[in-house]
């Protein structure tokens, strides 16, 4: 296949060639050597000016050169045939734009016409990319708009979306999630000093960018109370009304199980759980193993079960649950309940080192945090936006 290394080449082989045949015609100079010929401008005895360069029938360059080299515009194509209309320094390609069946790519290129530096993509569909590629894949910072106006904005490898490298500062919103494991671990027992609650550590699970000194206030706090139809948190109400009194955000939350009726976990955590004006909505736990979700009958079981919760909590509540699920259960499970990505706000377990690339509000990135006032590790959270999202979040999803 033709590329513009071999065009390089032959550009070269006709400069240095003696022997082949100048004539002049209508201010052009035409230089033939067998089947390859220029024609354009010359100066001392270099391709100057404006000119076309072609193998045969078919033009590998038409533009602007200085002293024998492509320089400036020009149009050209590459290996697989992509007519470029582009810009050269020096004879190579550095920037251009093509089209074809899968859409228009405009922006930096390498020598062979592959995307290599910053650009643009657009498709039929009106999907469309801006950012960083590496040998003609979307690799390094960039972000994409759906023809739908779904965003997303962050890091991508070859092609796949890694997601947003998240940069951990004092002016995010964090918050904690806690159950009897912060107060008993193994046989002894801990209290928790509210007076002392402040994030301190992030864990060592993932990789973090953190910026100055970890010592953040807990913005939030959402406490385990009920599992199933039979477990309660014994500290939970004792954990609400601390936490409550310090001016920290509160919401309860049940762990789901797969081996009883949802209406009947439904009514048991309202049953026992506080829902007081300006709390935090009610969340859902939702973590089987793929063998208990085999057990009950599949995932449209679980599904079913799921909204038969959210409904009926909602309705009491009169605010929308928010539905707690790991990065694992979005990949293999989610797809097949689009309802419940798209209607409910997610908050999500991934402890890696990239935000992920669902719509959520709550972002748990790490098991193993340190927070003074506890003795136990902890569960760290992050709000997905900074304080105007975090205060509007409050006023249109909190408890009225």
């Amino acid at each position: 296949m033709k590329n513009t290394t071999i065009y390089t080449i032959v550009l070269a082989f006709l400069i240095a060639l003696t022997g082949c045949r100048d004539i002049a015609t209508d201010n052009q100079t035409v230089v033939r050597n067998g089947n390859i010929t220029y024609r354009g401008g010359i100066k001392d005895g270099k391709y100057d000016g404006y000119g076309q360069l072609a193998i045969g029938d078919s033009i590998v360059y038409a533009g602007q050169w200085r002293m024998g080299k492509r320089c400036g515009k020009g149009v050209s194509h590459d290996s697989l045939h992509h007519r470029i209309v582009g810009t050269w320094r020096a004879d190579t390609l550095v920037s251009g734009t093509w089209t074809d069946s899968t859409g228009t790519y405009s922006g930096e290129m390498n020598q062979d016409a592959i995307a290599q530096g910053h650009g643009y993509f657009a498709d039929p569909q009106r999907n469309i990319y801006m950012g960083n590629w590496k040998d003609g894949k979307r690799t390094g910072f960039g972000f994409d708009v759906t023809s739908k106006r779904h965003v997303r904005a962050g890091e991508w490898r070859a092609d796949r979306f890694l997601g947003e490298r998240l940069e951990y500062t004092a002016d995010r919103i964090y918050g904690i999630d806690i159950s009897r494991f912060q107060h008993d671990k193994g046989r002894r027992h801990y209290p928790i000093d509210w007076s002392k609650i402040r994030i301190s550590h992030l864990g060592n699970i993932s990789r973090k960018h953190v910026t100055g000194k970890v010592d953040y206030p807990v913005s939030f706090c959402y406490i385990k109370s009920t599992e199933g139809t039979s477990i309660r948190n014994r500290y939970y109400r004792s954990d609400y009304l601390s936490a409550r009194g310090r001016g920290i955000k509160v919401g309860a939350y049940h762990f789901f199980s797969t081996r009883t009726p949802a209406s009947a976990q439904a009514r048991f955590f309202i049953k026992n759980s506080i829902f007081r004006k300006g709390d935090l909505p009610p969340v859902l736990d939702v973590e089987p193993s793929h063998q208990q979700i085999k057990a009950m009958g599949g995932p449209e079981v679980l599904f079913r079960a799921v909204r038969t919760w959210l409904r009926m909590v909602g309705e009491h509540t009169g605010t929308r649950p928010v539905l707690y699920i790991s990065q694992t259960f979005v990949n293999r499970y989610l797809s097949s309940a689009p309802d419940l990505k798209r209607d409910y706000n997610i908050w999500i377990a991934r402890y890696g080192e990239f935000k992920p690339d669902v719509h959520l509000v709550y972002w748990q990135l790490c098991p193993d945090g340190r927070v003074t006032g506890i003795r136990p590790e902890v569960d760290v959270n992050v709000f997905n936006g900074y304080r105007n999202e975090y205060n509007y979040f409050l006023t249109r999803e909190c408890i009225k």
